[in-house]
């Protein structure tokens, strides 16, 4: 089973979003929320506290869970994150070759890394 927590940052009606790099083994080429696995002995929130900060370089300070859910042999837990200090900039290319604000419609069309994400992005902007 594989932990992951990810979350998404909301500003002024829009959502932060990464591409994930063509070359990943796993979802390549889509968009997808900001996160990772969860360590041994970390709880969902403090994994994404810290994959926010190794990935973004920013630190969660408000964040609410929206969805646990799994998918074959992914358990995903999904925050919104409404609060934190630092300007997300990409510190980890080989993971998100590009990082970018969307409004809600600037969503349909994109490829997101999963079906579930563009309703959480849709609850999250509403």
């Amino acid at each position: 089973m594989h932990r992951v927590a990810a979350g998404l940052l909301v500003a002024d009606g829009r959502v932060l979003l990464g591409h994930r790099h063509p070359e990943r083994q796993n979802y390549p080429d889509c968009w997808d929320a900001v996160g990772g696995h969860i360590e041994t002995g970390e709880s969902p929130e403090q994994a994404l506290v810290r994959e926010c900060h190794e990935e973004i370089g920013v630190v969660v300070t408000r964040a609410r869970l929206a969805l646990t859910t799994r998918i074959d042999d992914l358990e995903l837990h999904a925050f919104v994150i409404e609060g934190w200090h630092g300007t997300p900039t990409n510190l980890a290319p080989d993971e998100h070759d590009d990082l970018r604000w969307f409004g809600p419609d600037e969503l349909p069309g994109l490829r997101l890394a999963h079906p579930a994400l563009g309703d959480l992005v849709a609850a999250a902007l509403a």
